[in-house]
């Protein structure tokens, strides 16, 4: 039987996707429980798959990665294996942080994150274009962000 959020469970995901470094006993003291029961959920949570891990959101700029860079891909096939055979390629690209399988006018839309127009401009060239299923490619680079967020509104579920 598939595991069900209650009312707790959902205050302790949301205030872990604020700031996942909190301690248990700083997680119980919001709800006004103690701490056993609140690890034991998390944990829980955990188990269930309901939190797949914790990571730091780093701020790309400062990190010297300032182009992001949205490309739409369109394959030359749809078969299983060229669609398994994208993936993992793709997957052994650093510099692509997000694959998305999508409908429309492509068949995924990756997320690239560089340094500058000119590495984008090399990964296009010696990685990207070198894949031979690859059928269009269009790429969208991003002047601004007006919203970004790993935080899910859960009182939408």
């Amino acid at each position: 039987m598939p595991y069900s959020l209650d009312k707790i469970d959902t205050k302790i995901l949301q205030i872990l996707q604020k700031d996942s470094n909190q301690t248990t006993k700083r997680i119980a003291e919001q709800l006004g429980m103690t701490t056993s029961p609140v690890f034991e959920r998390i944990k829980k949570l955990e188990k269930e798959g309901f939190i797949k891990k914790y990571v730091a959101v780093l701020d790309n700029k400062k990190i010297g990665l300032k182009l992001t860079v949205f490309i739409g891909i369109t394959l030359q096939g749809h078969t299983r294996s060229y669609l398994e055979k994208f993936v993992k390629e793709i997957n052994d690209f650093p510099e692509i942080v997000e694959c998305h399988r999508v409908s429309g006018n492509f068949d995924y839309l990756l997320k690239l994150v560089v340094e500058d127009i000119e590495a984008y401009e090399m990964f296009i060239i010696s990685k990207l274009t070198l894949l031979p299923y690859l059928g269009n490619v269009q790429s969208l680079i991003t002047l601004s962000t007006g919203k970004e967020t790993n935080e899910i509104d859960l009182s939408r579920v």
